[in-house]
């Protein structure tokens, strides 16, 4: 919910009409009124919350404040609060939170206005009258969603005419049914420079009506308008509400040019505020504390989504996702994903995105990339695999943060100290445009843990091929040659320790402490701490062997899959750095460096209780070992 200075809370900024500091205009069901300073204010002063509030949520007295279920989201414990002192409610569950105006609002799917209206008539309170420019302004809009659903309407009619003939093999050619078209109101513009025109000035609208509904064009040089789209597959495109205030149209020729044609901004439409098919989306995904809505590239993409059971997909129009676009994603869900085609002008796309919503970030709000193979969309997916294949691709989405590393990472090689300072610059950088302090200081340290792992892993990939990387480039260590996904962070260290057995001796403490992000990763290093202990054959294929045996299956294809790794000497180099590798996922005394113990970080309990009694275990026979050999030398 978006905090508006002169009108409040409003779900979309078109919704408010921004006025001098002395008055406020508000629409409201019978019209527009201009509200003077104070009668909001006196409103909220007359009203008591918790009887607002109450009833659609059973409150219960707690001191000063009254308690309850959230009725935004299906939680069992009470995080619900509304003070009617402070004369505002916040629910803890969903980050929602505001006065009884927003709540009436979001719980009614109401305007700001509407809103006004209700509560005034429930605190006996007369709305002051329409003045005669205010109400000319409303009458003007409501003419132009009169005259955008009047063209929607007859864009239906079109598509199923006989002049409809070349959108419907599209469509059918796609794989939608003809008794689909009409729950995302798809149409056809005749191939005619009047047609539209003509159809609308026969429901009497008139010519400047149409030409600022953006369905008609002015020439420069005079003369009569002509109609915006023609020969077009049309898109209707609604409001939050649900209301049509504009059009995306496909063109259905080869050479057509442009592919896709919006409508041009108008007083109801601006392309950077609205998201295609927004109020569908969020309906379909409901409230909800995990997960997000899914934003795809193109109109067919959300309607091939939505066809196999993906009904929170929505798309931009046309531009790069935009900051007013991020705020409705993030008002539906903490953690929309992004879904790019994996082509370079899709991972483009993907990487202007990331400086778009770094500044938003928030402890449980994020957003996260879905990076589909090179020149498949989501669209494609489906139509040759299936709905269970685009779940599994929505599945394995990346966090922003990997995205974020691999931009950067990939910018240029880092084979010289002025080219990682240069990485270590552009990181911290990016990082720095969080405004969230907490979100903020766990990038910072998260990119400098990425950079320090990827550094080592190509000097030792470096000194094993036995050669310098050439200039102007890099050797790419086997890690990161088609290795393990991001995910698997630390992978590559806990196979060094399986293919080199004098470092899981060296390192043994070091390893049982560390706590890994990826739980196939910690499966791996447990197996390796099991059988090391138990002083049996640790190798690959034994441990690959114990971890299938577990039903560890993608730790054991892990293992098995990760690139050979280069001799590491005993007493060297890689031995030193591979230990210091170690250290950013565990400290050798058990705490990470705020002195919380990484067992309560991403372990149980038990898990972390287990390896500590192994350390301890180990410990103890090195001491006996030790003293044998004390007495055996002095005998």
């Amino acid at each position: 919910m978006k905090f508006d200075q002169n009108v409040g809370f409003s779900p979309d900024p078109s919704l408010a009409l921004r006025a001098a500091p002395s008055t406020r205009y508000i629409r409201i069901m019978s019209g527009p009124i201009r509200i003077p300073d104070g009668f909001v204010d006196e409103l909220k002063a007359r009203i008591r919350p918790s009887d607002v509030i109450g009833r659609k949520v059973k409150l219960k007295k707690q001191g000063k404040e009254w308690v309850g279920l959230s009725p935004f989201t299906n939680e069992k414990t009470p995080s619900f609060y509304v003070n009617d002192q402070k004369k505002i409610f916040k629910c803890f569950s969903s980050g929602i939170g505001g006065d009884v105006i927003s709540f009436v609002m979001e719980t009614e799917r109401l305007s700001f206005m509407e809103a006004v209206e209700k509560l005034a008539d429930e605190a006996g309170m007369t709305l002051p009258k329409a003045t005669p420019e205010s109400q000319e302004q409303y009458d003007r809009r409501q003419r132009l969603y009169a005259a955008c659903e009047a063209a929607t309407a007859y864009f239906e009619d079109c598509l199923r005419a006989p002049e409809g003939a070349e959108a419907r093999r599209y469509l059918e050619n796609r794989g939608l049914r003809p008794d689909r078209w009409s729950a995302y109101r798809l149409g056809f513009s005749p191939d005619d420079w009047r047609k539209t025109i003509e159809h609308l000035k026969s429901k009497h609208f008139s010519m400047s009506e149409i030409v600022e509904a953006g369905l008609a064009v002015e020439k420069d040089g005079g003369g009569e308008p002509y109609d915006r789209f023609r020969g077009r597959l049309m898109f209707p495109i609604e409001d939050p509400r649900g209301q049509v205030i504009a059009f995306g149209g496909r063109g259905l020729q080869p050479d057509a040019k442009p592919k896709y044609l919006n409508s041009s901004d108008t007083p109801l439409f601006h392309k950077s505020r609205v998201l295609y098919r927004y109020k569908a989306a969020r309906e379909a995904f409901g409230g909800t504390e995990e997960g997000g809505l899914i934003v795809c590239e193109g109109y067919m993409d959300v309607i091939a989504l939505s066809e196999a059971g993906f009904a929170h997909a929505v798309a931009p129009l046309g531009t790069a996702l935009t900051e007013d676009q991020l705020g409705l994603l993030w008002r539906a869900g903490p953690e929309p994903v992004l879904c790019f085609d994996g082509d370079r002008a899709g991972l483009g796309a993907a990487y202007r995105s990331i400086e778009r919503a770094l500044p938003g970030l928030q402890p449980g709000r994020s957003v996260f990339f879905c990076l589909l193979s090179d020149g498949v969309d989501p669209d494609d997916l489906i139509r040759e695999n299936g709905p269970a294949a685009m779940g599994k691709a929505l599945d394995g989405a990346l966090p922003l943060v990997e995205v974020l590393w691999r931009r950067e990472r990939d910018l240029e090689p880092v084979d010289t100290p002025e080219r990682q300072a240069g990485l270590e610059q552009r990181l911290m950088q990016a990082a720095s445009t969080i405004q969230n302090g907490a979100v903020k200081s766990a990038y910072e340290r998260e990119l400098k843990a990425r950079m320090k792992d990827y550094l080592w892993q190509i000097r030792s990939a470096n000194r094993g091929s036995g050669r310098p990387p050439a200039r102007g480039g890099q050797v790419v260590a086997p890690a990161l040659r088609g290795g393990p996904p991001a995910k698997t962070r630390g992978l590559g260290l806990v196979v060094r320790a399986v293919d080199h057995h004098h470092l899981a001796e060296i390192g043994f403490e070091a390893l049982a402490v560390a706590e890994f992000p990826d739980a196939d990763v910690s499966a791996i290093r447990d197996a390796l701490i099991s059988q090391n202990t138990a002083e049996s054959g640790v190798d690959r294929a034994a441990l690959s062997h114990h971890l299938d045996s577990l039903g560890k299956l993608r730790a054991a294809e892990l293992l098995t899959n990760y690139p050979d790794i280069p001799e590491i000497p005993l007493g060297g180099s890689e031995e030193r750095e591979w230990l210091i590798a170690l250290e950013q996922y565990a400290r050798l005394d058990g705490t990470d460096r705020s002195g919380r113990n990484p067992g309560e970080a991403f372990a149980t309990p038990e898990d972390a209780r287990h390896r500590h009694r192994l350390v301890s275990e180990r410990r103890a026979r090195t001491a006996r070992l030790n003293e044998a050999a004390e007495k055996a030398d002095q005998s």
